[in-house]
């Protein structure tokens, strides 16, 4: 780490626009700004005005080229918040710099991108961390635990109903390259891997996955102009396997909103139930959930409250989508890995695993064949 009398992490983040905001400004600002192992040096977005306009706004370098800031010898990590097509890039360049690198997932447009960024990293000694944050939920936590000292016995089989706000028939302009299956960034690879892997964290990764993939409506307006963009990208699917402690699993998310909540999750176990819900937001990974449950002679399910141990973590900071998006909570992991040695953090090496999954589970949604899933370590 540079500055080395403050022991901070100098961070600097790509896509951090204050005109514009994104996910970089709601989430990832908020807990560099507040954690105490972080600092925010620096912000790149790709003009010059938003350039000037965030580094005033954040009292911090401000970049319009991205090569700049991650050659700025104060960033340490660079943080990477854009469209995914521009993600392999930014992240080669910051590997090959010598930077950390923290990439919102998906890694790379391909598992050949994402593959290739993890090689880079490993072979240059980069520590990498990858926005999979939905198993840091409080509640995912939680349910995690009570699996593992057999809350609900055996898991016997896990059926998930999701909602993903867009892929739907209208989108503001700033959505509508997601319609579009060659940019990454498609109902499947979005939410429902991550909802798929905070799954896996859960109950244990899948063994073999059959799917179906549907387009539902060939065309989307955009809400601002009125435009049209034409529909490539599912707009619903389904997702069955086995996972490898033999439980079955079912995941089906669709486009827009419910008029129930927009996530549900059973877990069926052979004494007990959980059971998880978003009421308001179905992309599991940065929306608050509850978490129900009922064990033994128990013949109905009742709210459990999560212990308080797991949100201490990020308690001081401001109630935010950093908190409910749990992006604080990869933060701190990644500040615990650094200082212990370790390496829990969802990095590189684990995007690729789920870029191998997407994979799989488009290959049977084409073949209509079960794909068996590789789980092999990729490095």
């Amino acid at each position: 780490m540079s500055n080395q009398q403050n022991k901070k992490i100098g961070v600097g983040v790509v896509g951090a626009s204050s005109a514009n905001p994104g996910w970089a400004v709601f989430a990832h600002l908020p807990a560099i700004q507040n954690l105490p192992d972080y600092e925010l040096r620096a912000v790149s977005t790709s003009r010059r005005d938003s350039a000037d306009a965030a580094a005033k706004e954040y009292g911090v370098a401000g970049y319009d080229n991205y090569n700049d800031m991650i050659n700025d010898p104060n960033v340490d990590l660079i943080v990477i918040a854009t469209n995914v097509d521009t993600h392999y890039n930014i992240a080669l360049a910051a590997i090959e710099a010598g930077k950390m690198v923290f990439s919102e997932w998906p890694l790379g447009v391909t598992t050949g991108e994402a593959y290739e960024l993890a090689t880079r990293a490993k072979a240059k000694g980069v520590r990498t961390m990858v926005g999979m944050q939905a198993r840091y939920s409080p509640a995912i936590q939680y349910a995690h635990d009570l699996i593992k000292e057999g809350y609900i016995g055996e898991v016997m089989s896990t059926t998930m109903n999701g909602t993903s706000l867009i892929w739907g028939p209208v989108t503001p302009k700033k959505f509508a390259y997601t319609y579009d299956v060659t940019k990454g960034a498609t109902l499947l690879s979005s939410p429902t891997l991550h909802a798929i892997d905070g799954l896996n964290y859960v109950l244990g990764d899948f063994d073999n996955v059959a799917a179906k993939f549907a387009i539902r409506f060939q065309e989307a307006k955009v809400l601002e102009d009125e435009s049209i963009v034409k529909v490539t990208a599912p707009t619903h699917l389904a997702v069955t396997g086995t996972l490898i402690g033999g439980a079955l699993a079912t995941v089906v998310y669709r486009g827009e909103t419910s008029r129930d909540v927009d996530l549900r999750w059973e877990i069926n176990g052979s004494k007990g139930q959980l059971v998880i819900i978003a009421e308001n937001n179905g992309n599991i990974q940065n929306t608050s959930l509850k978490l129900f449950g009922g064990t033994g002679e128990q013949t109905s399910l009742s709210e459990m409250e999560v212990p308080s141990w797991y949100t201490d973590i990020v308690k001081d900071i401001p109630e935010s989508p950093a908190k409910f998006g749990n992006v604080g909570y990869v933060y701190a992991s990644f500040a615990k890995d650094l200082r212990e040695g370790t390496t829990l953090t969802p990095d590189f090496a684990h995007a690729v695993k789920r870029h191998r999954l997407a994979d799989a589970i488009a290959k049977a949604n084409e073949t209509g064949v079960t794909q068996k899933v590789d789980n092999s370590n990729p490095l």
